[in-house]
Parts: structure tokens; sequence; C-alpha cells
């Protein structure tokens, strides 16, 4: 290839979600999150795997980088998380102490990186959040724009507000600092509430539309909302703080919420529980408290700065239901969410960063395609599908072979091109079904994906139809907006619409995936329905498939009917028998 002006490598390492980007004299080439090559979901190796893949992808070896960029001020995060705070408060002194090899590692993390990539040339890290801004505001084309970044910590902050103008970010606001954090919170009640910090804050979320916050708290008086109101406070127009009595994560390790909270709610819930109406309250209450307090905040921004678009990123930005009550609120014309919003995409947006302190006059670029990960050659595919024994064939139209069997009401597993960065399925490492009858949601939870019933599923749109579906005025290509379905349509896919007849709506555009595109014409074509119910390629637990072996594990360990391998086609059954 031609030699370009800047080759810039990202890194995320040092927590959860760790990640690999490369980038082209300013143009996103590739980008893999490391769990989908060491098969630990939310994995805190190192992206060696990720990394090597990057730079198979663009064609390069590591001497061809110019500069590695790290997401992460580590130096700083160790003098503001640990020494600081030990000035301040005993206690603290105790996590210095019991910390003090990861503070040894922290101190040493760039020369770490170099000893992982051998890499001699330049090494710089950028601030966390500031990383998430820059992925938020680059890719959405957005020339001015207010950028929100809200997640656990990063460095030692828990959100930022920026406003990207002229190809630049300013940093308007960054005092809401650990542990007053959205997301840890999130994070413990998920823990409350038997599922995985860190992993499986989703399911809380998708929770939180059975409940009723406004119910009372048994023995208590209070009902949920007044409680978490104390628990999560507003104390001005971009600040907000966690009551120190509810919570427990920045004292103890591994206990997360007070006993306060455990005497006022009951004892932690364990996986195995029932689930009950006080659970299902409990998220509720905890959901609706963090969309209030984040529009508020967007209240004022949308008044102080009168900025008409906005870009979020962060791992609260995969929160597909806040984000859907940003965009019902009407207070911006236009939303962009990246769709790795979470610590993966911080390689990303440090890559951003970089290019546009080495490229001043850099501005932002539309780019709807993050289907940057690994690729399988034709050659892969083949040797795999012949290694499986599988029967197999090529058909002459896939796309129709394919829409038949979803007309029938048989599930189909989609593996083709680059794999998408960030945790959602947009169509190459896709399992698809018809979105009706509402019984189809049950089957796949329960035989495919083997995950709690209550857990909804997306449907993927022609985009020109989005708005006969849904109540939606602008593309949502990234399943990151839950928005309501229109009534008269809410019959014909029932079985992509939540209890709250939310969606998490995928658009799809020709120029953004056109092979899946294909697909949805074809039933769409078969059927006059222009939807698919659409979920990622997995079970619980695990990562989206990466290869095509993976893919035939997945298929034939479940009750998946088809399996589409680039242009290959697999059945278990022979159609129509």
């Amino acid at each position: 290839m031609s030699s370009p002006s800047a080759v810039i490598l990202g890194v995320t390492y040092g927590g959860h979600d760790t990640s690999a980007a490369l980038m082209v004299d300013g143009d996103l080439v590739a980008a893999a999150e490391q769990e989908r090559y060491d098969l630990t979901k939310h994995s805190r190796a190192f992206p060696s795997q990720a990394i090597g893949d990057c730079l198979r992808i663009a064609g390069m070896t590591i001497d061809r980088v110019d500069e590695i960029a790290y997401a992460g001020d580590r130096i700083r995060n160790i003098r503001e998380a640990y020494l600081r705070p030990a000035l301040e408060n005993e206690y603290r002194i105790g996590f210095l102490i019991e910390d003090i090899e990861r503070i040894r590692r922290s101190y040493e993390m760039l020369d770490l990186v170099r000893r992982e990539t051998g890499f001699s040339g330049p090494i710089n890290p950028y601030r966390h959040h500031l990383c998430h801004l820059a992925s938020a505001y680059y890719p959405s084309g957005f020339e001015e724009a207010l950028l929100v970044s809200h997640d656990g910590i990063g460095d030692i902050e828990s959100s930022m507000t920026g406003i990207g103008r002229d190809g630049r970010i300013e940093i308007v606001h960054d005092t809401n600092h650990y542990p007053d954090s959205l997301g840890l919170l999130y994070s413990a009640i998920t823990f409350y509430l038997g599922w995985r910090h860190h992993c499986d804050e989703g399911i809380i979320m998708g929770l939180a539309c059975f409940g009723d916050p406004h119910a009372t708290v048994p023995g208590d008086g209070r009902t949920y909302t007044e409680i978490f109101a104390e628990i999560l406070k507003q104390t001005g127009s971009l600040d907000y703080e966690v009551g120190r009595d509810w919570i427990s994560y920045h004292e103890v390790r591994d206990k997360w919420v007070s006993n306060l909270f455990v005497d006022t709610f009951g004892p932690k819930r364990h996986w195995e529980d029932p689930l009950t109406d006080h659970h299902r309250n409990i998220a509720a209450a905890l959901q609706g408290r963090l969309e209030e307090v984040v529009l508020s905040q967007l209240s004022y921004c949308r008044e102080e700065y009168g900025l008409e678009k906005i870009g979020i990123a962060g791992g609260v930005g995969l929160n597909c239901s806040l984000n859907g009550q940003i965009l019902d609120s009407g207070l911006f014309d236009e939303l962009f969410v990246q769709p790795a919003s979470g610590d993966s995409g911080l390689a990303v947006g440090a890559c951003y960063l970089a290019h546009q302190k080495r490229n001043p006059e850099y501005r932002p670029r539309r780019m709807h395609d993050f289907y940057c990960g690994y690729r399988a050659r034709a050659e892969e595919i083949k040797d795999a599908v012949e290694e499986s024994e599988c029967e197999h064939s090529e058909p002459g139209d896939l796309y129709a072979t394919v829409a038949e069997r979803l007309e029938a009401g048989l599930i189909v597993g989609w593996y083709d091109g680059p794999a998408e960065f960030g945790p959602r399925a947009l169509g190459n490492r896709s399992i698809l079904c018809r979105p009706y009858p509402a019984e189809m949601k049950d089957h796949i939870n329960s035989r495919v994906k083997f995950r709690e019933p209550f857990r909804p599923f997306a449907p993927a749109v022609l985009s020109e139809h989005a708005s006969e579906y849904f109540h939606l005025d602008q593309d949502s290509p990234h399943m990151l907006m839950a928005v309501k379905v229109r009534n008269e349509k809410r019959h014909e896919i029932p079985a992509v619409v939540h209890v709250d007849d939310s969606c998490r709506v995928q658009t799809v555009r020709a120029e953004n995936n056109p092979r899946f595109r294909k697909l949805l014409e074809a039933f769409h074509s078969h059927t006059g329905v222009a939807v698919l119910l659409n979920t990622s390629f997995n079970i619980k637990g695990q990562p989206i498939v990466n290869t095509p072996q993976q893919a035939i594990d997945c298929y034939l360990g479940t009750e998946i009917d088809c399996l589409v391998l680039g242009d290959l086609f697999m059945e278990k059954q022979a159609f129509g028998t």
C-alpha cells in the first residue's frame, strides 16, 4: 500500500474491555476487542491478539506504526485516585497499601506496552474520558456538538462534558470524580440484584421496564423513587453525588452496597434466587433516577451552550433506554452514540486525539461503518466447513434462500464479512429470525441464547421503512436507541417489542452493510415485513463469535436451524420435510 502520512495504533489496557484500533491518515481501518480472541468476555488481558489482527488487516507490521496512543493517563490516576485521597482520608491509606502492586503497574504502564508490542517509537497517553468524547465526536460528522461521557471511572473522573467545534474538543466540565459515579452505582445495583458487575448492567436495564418505581418499599414507607433520589443527588447543574451511606465500593472491595442499603432493601439476591417485584422495582427506580439526572444535565447544557447535536460515549452510553429518552426529549436535533461506547472504544478515541494533534485542521467525518474487526478469508471458511463435515451448498440466490427459511420460522446464524466493533451484532455476526409471533423471542432466549426469559431482542429494519414502524426520525445504525413502536405495527413485529412498547432499533442502509441489506430486502419481498429480529451470534456469557469455527460450534450446539458463512449455506434438516 502507498505510504500514508501517519499510522497510529490505539491501545486500551489496564482495565476491562481491552482493545486495539489502527488509524491510517485519519481513517479508521481496523478495531478489535481482545475478548473476541481469548474468549473471555470483557477481557482484561493485554490486547496482543487484537493488535496483531489490526496490523494484519492493514497489511502492516508494528515497525510501520508512527505512534501508539494509549487510552488513559495512569500517572494522573495514581495522583488523584490514591495519593490525594490518602492525604485526606485515613481509610484510603489502606487502599493505597493494598493496591501497591497495582499502583506500580500503573506507573510502569507505558513501559509495559512497549515490552508487549516491541514498539520503539513514541507512546503517548490521552485522558480516559477525553478519549470517550473523541470517539463520539469525530465519527459523528457533526461540526459542532455537545459531547457527553459517563462511565464507572476513568483516570479519576466518572463523567466529562465537552464541546466539539471546528475539529477541536473543549472540556467544559470534569469534576464528577470517584466514588461519585453513575456507572459504578449502576454496577453496584447490578451486583446486588444477583448479576455480574461490569458485565450484566444491560440485564438490569431490560428488567427495569417490568418494575414500578413508585411502589412503597416494604417496611420503609418511602417509595423506591424517593430512596433513589436520596442515593443519587444532584448537587449542581452538571454535578451529582452518590450518598456514601448507601455504597461501600469506595471502602471495601467486592461488597458494593452498604449495610444501610441491605437494611433498607433486604439481603442481596443471588443469581439462582427467585426474581420478585421488589427486585424489579429496584431496577426501575435506578433506571428512572439515572434518566432523571442525565436529562436534567442535558437540559441545562442545551440552554447554556445552544448546541443542536450531541455525541455520546462512555459505558453509560450503552444504556439504550436512556438514549431513547434523550432522543424523545427533543432537546437535540440528532444523536450520535459511539457503537463501542464502553472502554473498548477508548482505543478509537485515542487514535482520533493523536491524529488531530498531528493534524490540527482535521475535522469530523461521518462514519457509520464500524465493521472493523476480524475478517475470515474464503479459504478459512471453506476449511472450517469441510472439517466440520456438515453438508453445505452455495445457493444461486443466497438471499432468497435464507429469506424463505426465515419466513417459515427457522432461525439463521449469519456470519459475513468483518466483525462489528462494540457489543452489538449489526448484521455480520448475527442470529436472525422473523419478528413474529411473540413466542419467537421465548424460543431464542431458552433454546438458542440460554438466557433470562424477560430479555428483549432488537429489530433490524430497512432504513426507509423505520418511521413506518417506530417513532424514529433519524438513523440508528448501531442499535443503541430504544424508541416506541407505532401502535398499528406492534402486532406485525411482536417478538422485537419490549414490555414497555420500546424497541432497540437498528436501521440498515446499503452503504453501511450491503449484504445484510439485501437479506432484509429479500425478506421484505417475501413477507411484506421490513424487519428482522437480530441478536448477537453467541450464547449467554460468551463473546460474539469471531471465527468460522466458532460460528459452526455455536450452530451445532444450539437450536439454530441454518448457518450462513459468507456465500456458503448449511441447514440441519432439509427444508420442507
